[in-house]
């Protein structure tokens, strides 16, 4: 196929394939994510047939991955996350270690090295932000005081992975890997200080000009009342603060979309933009999964099916059963640990990311990305069985009858 049509035939293939996946996915009652996935993997170059161009796809992702975090980025409110702090904060932190641990421990008796173990634990442990607000705001449960502990749990997972992002590639020569820029030799202090002290300088420009500059520019261009205006500068302060900030900083493109994000949430066009974005959000993120499952060999579910199964005991029972515990010890009712177990129980966007970044470092394995992706193409997949366990169990636990008791009540009647 000639180069100049590539672009269009993964966008119109991709999107089309997604589309008749996702509706079938949905119509079986699952999340559309799994389509999304599967349309990936079916023109991906480890099944036949049309074969998309990777390199194409994974900037496309890219741009995916900066709509994803601007949109989560203009979600977070530092007031909601602190009403939270309690549980959320120390919960998050808890159960990252517990399942990086995890992860460490399984790689290790796969005879990985401890650099490998580290990404592979980390990308287990992050939940998808997508999956989790789609599962909440189905079962209306945004606004609930559980819905707000798992939000926040989660926005403290994604800061914590956001930082892991940018220390990576700082600890890559230490832990085994390929140090980026030159920097072998260097030891373990100086780079991690200079990747922290530029994460330090954008964020402090972001908070104290940014929230300042930007806000002022939006509402300048929304009394224009032009909304192709509006929408393009949204759009291009979301790309474009994640391009300088990777390209002036160093610091990852989902860093600078965030923030880029964050500094529009408290001001007055916030909600409009959110609104604006929310279509190209959507196609993009579509993209993103696309080319996610792109990378997936199916030939690991036959060649590893232990591995798999043991990924997905990781992900699905491991980081529930912590989470639960961990709930539990900090004071949490019974139904807020089920609630958050299962919100938790699963890994999407930033597991990619980071399996991604450690390819790239020479850190993971090509084995351990499809073994990722075989993760969460399988826990998005029960994640509602998930939801569904947590429900019944806190009913149970709270003295109130289950769906089927009930319905069997109201048919005596």
């Amino acid at each position: 196929m000639p180069h100049e049509m590539s672009l269009i035939a993964i966008i119109a293939i991709g999107l089309t394939l997604a589309f008749i996946f996702g509706f079938v996915a949905v119509r079986l009652r699952l999340p559309a994510l799994v389509g999304y996935l599967l349309a990936g993997i079916a023109i991906g170059p480890f099944t036949p047939g049309f074969v998309g161009d990777a390199k194409l796809a994974h900037q496309l992702a890219e741009i995916g991955v900066i709509l994803l975090m601007f949109g989560v980025g203009m979600h977070f409110s530092v007031g909601d996350l602190w009403a939270v702090r309690k549980v959320a904060l120390p919960g998050a932190v808890a159960q990252i270690a517990a399942a990086t641990a995890m992860g460490v421990g399984a790689s290790a008796v796969w005879g990985w090295s401890l650099g490998a173990g580290l990404v592979f634990g980390l990308a287990l442990s992050v939940a998808s932000t997508v999956v989790l607000l789609k599962a909440l705001e189905a079962r209306d449960r945004l606004g609930t005081p559980d819905g707000r502990i798992a939000i926040g749990w989660l926005i403290v997972e994604d800061l914590a992975i956001v930082l892991a992002l940018v220390v990576l590639p700082a600890l890559a020569g230490v832990l085994g890997g390929t140090a980026p820029g030159g920097t072998e030799g260097a030891g373990l202090w100086r780079p991690l200080g200079l990747a922290l002290g530029k994460v330090a300088v954008f964020v402090a420009l972001m908070l104290v000009v940014g929230t300042r500059v930007f806000p002022w520019l939006l509402k300048r261009v929304e009394e224009t009342g032009s909304r192709e205006l509006f929408t393009l500068a949204v759009v291009g302060q979301s790309v474009g603060i994640a391009f300088a900030a990777t390209e002036v900083f160093g610091v990852s493109l989902a860093l600078g979309a965030f923030f880029a994000g964050m500094v529009l949430n408290e001001s007055e066009s916030g909600h409009r933009a959110v609104k604006s974005l929310q279509p190209l959000e959507d196609v993009f993120a579509v993209l993103f999964f696309v080319s996610v499952g792109m990378l997936f060999d199916p030939q690991v579910l036959i060649d590893q099916p232990l591995r798999v199964l043991a990924v997905l005991g990781i992900i699905v029972v491991g980081k529930s059963v912590a989470a639960l515990g961990i709930v539990l010890a900090l004071g949490g009712s019974r139904a807020t640990a089920l609630s958050v177990s299962a919100a938790l129980a699963q890994i999407g966007e930033f597991s990619f990311i980071l399996a991604g970044l450690g390819i790239v470092l020479g850190l993971l394995p090509s084995e351990g990305q499809s073994l990722i992706v075989a993760g969460a193409i399988l826990s998005i997949t029960f994640n509602p069985l998930a939801f569904y366990a947590a429900d019944r169990w806190s009913r149970r636990g709270a003295g109130e009858p289950s769906e089927e008791e009930t319905a069997v009540t109201v048919s005596v009647r």
